[in-house]
């Protein structure tokens, strides 16, 4: 189970095979954070094995904070079907494994030292997205013309096309997108069937089927959702900050 607004160094890729060979119930991710209150916090015994889950407490019992990514076997079933719903008429994740750890199941804790972030809000998922780029092995599959510059940091998936482009990485090119007479700069990810024409972005995020064309000023620290149209119109601003979401249409003025 792994909560979507989470991202974490490494992926989990090492965590489910360490689970699928073990013969714990239960794991949950968990990471030291400097404001516990503000998240649900286990509380571990001089052993190492969880006693209690709290839900954003005023006295924290630790700092060691639920990531959102848990990893269960069948009798996590069973613990949902003991469980009652909480003073927001929801059935709690936290409950559930609660029930396990006094049912003597074997929930093991599992501490990650690298960074997490939780991107609820625009800012994180550029900072998740600048992290996980820089993960990337570089590999360039698709076409670079002549007079393209793209650095070794830069992924440029198959079918890709970059004509008459400068591109400085980590950065990423998806599969199918053509990047033509444009700047696409540091920490940008630009997803398959996208068109960058005329144009410059750096720090940003372009969903697939998304166009963006002729635009005079570049565009940073912007999320740009899917199927997302965004050209030029007749009047020009000096600077763009843009969170668009799936099937925008936007004219710049």
């Amino acid at each position: 189970m792994f909560l979507g607004d989470n991202v974490i160094e490494g992926g989990i890729s090492e965590l489910i095979e360490q689970f699928d060979e073990s013969d714990w119930n239960s794991q949950i991710v968990l990471t030291r954070v400097s404001n516990p209150q503000q998240y649900g916090v286990a509380e571990l015994n001089n052993g190492g094995e969880i006693v209690r889950l709290v839900e954003k407490p005023k006295d924290p019992p630790s700092d060691l904070a639920l990531v959102g990514i848990y990893m269960f076997d069948q009798h996590i079933h069973d613990a949902v079907d003991q469980i009652t719903p909480s003073w927001r008429g929801e059935l709690e994740i936290t409950d559930a494994i609660q029930w396990l750890v006094e049912n003597d199941y074997r929930v093991y804790p599992y501490v990650h030292r690298g960074w997490w972030i939780d991107t609820g809000k625009p800012i994180d998922m550029l900072e998740a997205n600048s992290r996980v780029l820089e993960e990337l092995e570089p590999a360039i599959e698709g076409y670079v013309d002549r007079d393209s510059e793209v650095d070794e940091r830069v992924t440029v998936q198959e079918g890709a096309e970059i004509i008459n482009s400068v591109i400085r990485g980590p950065a990423i090119i998806g599969e199918d997108s053509r990047i033509i007479n444009s700047y696409i700069g540091p920490f940008t990810s630009i997803y398959h069937d996208v068109v960058i024409e005329d144009s410059e972005i750096e720090r940003a995020i372009v969903l697939e089927h998304s166009q963006v064309r002729n635009i005079p000023s570049r565009i940073q620290d912007s999320l740009i959702g899917r199927h997302v149209q965004l050209v030029r119109s007749p009047i020009k601003p000096k600077a763009y900050k843009l969170t668009l979401g799936d099937h925008s249409q936007v004219g710049i003025l």
